[in-house]
């Protein structure tokens, strides 16, 4: 049964499907590296294009709702597609298939063939096909089963290798995913107790029939399950322990999307389940404490990966922030911060797994002589990290400064508070990433704490037949593999095509922000939603 008309909104399904019947060729295929890789690529880019003809159908302010099985709502599963949900697909499909190209570059440069990228492939396709379920959802528990596929999927990219530090981070992110989805799973198990239903547009209409105090236990167990996976503090202690330990394009792809899959579920259920701000200044401190102890923490490392791990953690309390505020500008603000996140955050990843590469280490210690080495990677890292730094006139500025807009309008004390925060937050990230550029990229490699011998010979801070130090190795060894055998064409080609779609963030930033504003409307508005799936509103507004 279809709800929608017969438009690109009708094969919404296959943005699943798609993603999960390339995964089953792909792994047929694992024999045939070169056929695996076009099968997982050229699904990529059908799913994408399918996604991006559904936005431009709701890019009015249009909901549409496509049932499954025959079965009417609210017994049947329900995907919907909004302006959110359409801009989340979109947005996380262009990261997905730059970071795929990214990793097909860096396979093909290294001989994969005794690589576990066999199973790389498919695994890849299943988290794609997760992310696209759970922002289609239109039910709790597809919800639920959405996350379950991503993270299975998830397990076995944080793991390949099998080399000890990914099994111990594997251990752990396991640990936290699987307590945040029995969390969850009881959650909605006590919802359809308390209702009879786990359809949201069902639930939107009878949360508001039950009594206060149990609504207020299921709204703090969902956010608790959905701030786990978003990595909001305190819940965020796994993430920096986890995510650096993974190979650089699965580290990227983690971080650009998953923690955002959790953001999405919050924003999602806070407006319309639980409409009416009642935890917002709850939500504000969680806010705040986010911002500010893990922008501390990333101050503190001496590692990239793990300094863009805190970071990562502390800008999700920027989404967090816009959440709590609760009106439209506050909303508008994070829709738009959350794309900006994800692509400016999965560059930097990008930009990390490059300068791994070049120079052997991501130690920030240990980096030196880089801009000399590679100005085209020195760029690469600058205009990512200014606009995570929020200046202007990067997206990263005018999504913070939308958000403190947002902050300023609602003008409570607290929400005050938090824009001295979320200042100060943006202050330290600059920081963070300028001490990068000044060790990494300026300072001469003999200057660093034990460089790499790569280098040293690259910046030509030495000379002779012999340099062995740590390879024990001629030095010629190292002169001859320039920036063509260290940074491969294609990893380059990918890492700079996302930085550019930053760019564009900037570019079209006004009719970006005009569509983030109204879908910011059609979230607080809720009749929208609940008609396309349900036939009525309910007699609900916002």
């Amino acid at each position: 049964m279809i709800d929608a008309p017969l438009t690109a909104v009708s094969f919404a399904p296959l943005a699943v499907a798609l993603p999960i019947f390339g995964a089953a060729l792909a792994f047929i295929l694992r024999r045939r590296r070169r056929s695996q890789r076009v099968v997982t690529i050229g699904i990529l880019v059908i799913t994408l294009s399918l996604e991006t003809w559904m936005l431009s159908q709701v890019w009015g302010g249009e909901t549409y709702s496509v049932t499954l099985g025959g079965w009417a709502p609210p017994f049947g599963i329900s995907m919907v597609v909004d302006g959110f949900s359409a801009f989340m697909l979109v947005v996380s499909s262009i990261v997905s298939l730059a970071v795929l190209l990214y990793a097909t570059g860096q396979g093909m440069a290294d001989g994969d063939e005794s690589g576990p990228v066999s199973i790389f492939h498919p695994a890849y396709l299943i988290l794609v096909a997760g992310v696209s379920n759970a922002f289609l959802a239109g039910d709790l528990f597809n919800l639920y089963v959405g996350f379950e596929i991503l993270l299975t999927a998830s397990y076995v990219l944080m793991t390949l290798g099998g080399t000890t530090a990914r099994i111990r981070a594997g251990t752990t992110y396991v640990v936290v995913s699987v307590a945040s989805s029995m969390l969850f799973l009881i959650a909605i198990g006590m919802i359809y107790a308390a209702t009879g239903t786990v359809n949201m547009a069902d639930l939107a209409v009878k949360l508001s029939e039950i009594s206060p105090g149990t609504a207020m236990v299921l709204h703090v167990m969902l956010l608790v399950a959905f701030g786990i996976k978003a990595a909001v503090f305190p819940l965020s202690f796994w993430l920096p322990d986890s995510y650096p330990t993974a190979p650089a394009p699965v580290t990227a792809v983690f971080a650009g999307l998953l923690t955002k899959v959790g953001v999405y579920a919050i924003i999602r259920t806070e407006t319309l389940l639980f409409p009416g701000n009642q935890l917002s200044n709850a939500l504000m401190v969680v806010a705040g404490l986010t911002m500010l102890i893990g922008i501390l923490g990333a101050v503190a490392q001496t590692d990239f990966k793990r300094m863009l791990s805190f970071t990562l953690t502390s800008h999700i309390g920027f989404l967090i922030f816009g959440v709590a505020v609760g009106n439209q500008l506050g909303l508008g603000a994070t829709v738009f911060y959350v794309a900006h996140h994800i692509v400016v955050q999965t560059s930097l990843f990008l930009v990390a797994g490059l300068i791994e590469r070049r120079a052997g280490t991501s130690s920030i210690e240990r980096l030196g002589s880089l801009a000399k080495l590679s100005p085209l990677l020195s760029v690469l890292y600058f205009i990512p990290a200014m606009n995570l730094g929020g200046i202007p006139p990067f997206s990263g500025f005018l999504g913070k400064l939308g958000l403190i807009q947002g902050g300023a309008q609602l003008g409570t004390p607290l929400a005050w508070v938090l824009i001295g925060v979320s200042l100060l937050t943006s202050l330290l990230t600059l920081l963070a990433v300028a001490r990068v550029w000044n060790r990494a990229f300026w300072r001469k490699a003999e200057d660093a704490t034990d460089p790499d011998p790569l280098l040293l010979v690259g910046a030509g801070e030495i000379r002779g037949a012999t340099y062995d130090i740590v390879a024990q190795e001629p030095a010629s060894r190292y002169s001859d593999r320039g920036d063509t055998a260290l940074l491969p064409s294609g990893m380059l080609a990918m890492t700079a095509a996302l930085v550019l779609v930053g760019v564009a963030l900037t570019v079209f930033a006004g009719p970006l922000f005009e569509f983030s504003d109204q879908v910011a409307g059609q979230l607080l508005e809720r009749n929208n939603y609940i008609e396309a799936v349900l036939g009525t509103s309910g007699g609900l507004g916002r």
